[in-house]
């Protein structure tokens, strides 16, 4: 895993992660929401509410897609650095934030962590492909 003091521009993080993602901790390309044993995810719904789970070791990093609108996500438990389009925030739980379309964050754990991302899923479809393409931009 590698040890991150301050975190760089996306751009520069997200050129890293795809050439390493043959390593362990290294995860996503920026265009689709990653899926690895590593990071367990876990899919709930409510009425006209899609609830995804992440869940992150320490010392892991992701590079996550494009989201293409305001949703809000909670960082339960754990401590992350995140540069969302550059702002470079740290992050401890509990905590939550209001995504902008637009947003692309890159992730590092500095403890092990949990994400709770809620979107808006208006005709309670349960297909996570079909909610993907409602959600990042491809």
């Amino acid at each position: 895993y590698m040890k991150l003091k301050e975190v760089p521009s996306v751009d520069q993080l997200q050129q890293l992660i795809i050439q390493n993602n043959d390593k362990k901790g290294f995860y996503g390309d920026g265009k689709n929401i990653p899926v690895v044993d590593e990071i367990p995810i876990t899919h709930k719904f409510a009425d006209g509410i899609y609830i995804r789970q992440m869940n992150m070791k320490a010392g892991q990093i992701v590079v996550g897609a494009t989201h293409k609108h305001l949703h809000v996500w909670f960082l339960m438990t754990g401590r992350v650095l995140i540069n969302n389009n550059g702002e470079k925030i740290e992050h401890v739980a509990p905590c939550y934030t209001i995504s902008n379309p637009g947003s692309k964050r890159v992730i590092y754990a500095v403890e092990d962590s949990i994400f709770v991302n809620v979107h808006k899923n208006p005709t309670n479809t349960k297909d996570i492909k079909e909610l993907e393409k409602r959600i990042i931009k491809i």
